[in-house]
């Protein structure tokens, strides 16, 4: 059974080269388009990891963050953060909400693929 990763990111591009790198991996694919969207469709069984990006609409990566590992069974979800964001603070503020990862925009999807199949496996 195919691993479940939930993808959160305003960007319909950013979206659609997630969900090509991460489908043709074997990874099943929910998408949001911000966090409050990201809160409504994660799945009551739950997801295998989360991406998402930092500056979004509505609930910004770090309060989606923070919702998540409010949820039953969510502590241990593995996290990623992509994002433009680089500053040192911002990713504290990532590591302090719960963050897992880190990983910078521009990115190679070869570079995304690495990060995901150390946290999560398929």
């Amino acid at each position: 059974m195919a691993k479940k990763i939930l993808m959160v990111d305003d960007s319909a591009t950013v979206r659609k080269v997630l969900r090509m790198t991460l489908k043709n991996d074997g990874y099943e694919i929910i998408e949001a388009e911000n966090g409050k969207h990201a809160l409504e469709v994660f799945p009551a069984q739950g997801v295998d990891l989360v991406v998402t990006d930092l500056n979004m609409p509505e609930i910004d990566g770090i309060g989606l963050i923070k919702e998540v590992r409010q949820k039953p069974g969510a502590r241990f979800i593995p996290i990623i953060m992509l994002t433009t964001e680089s500053q040192p603070e911002k990713k504290q503020a990532g590591k302090k909400a719960g963050a897992s990862g880190w990983v910078t925009k521009p990115f190679k999807p070869e570079q995304l693929l690495a990060v995901v199949r150390m946290v999560c496996p398929n």
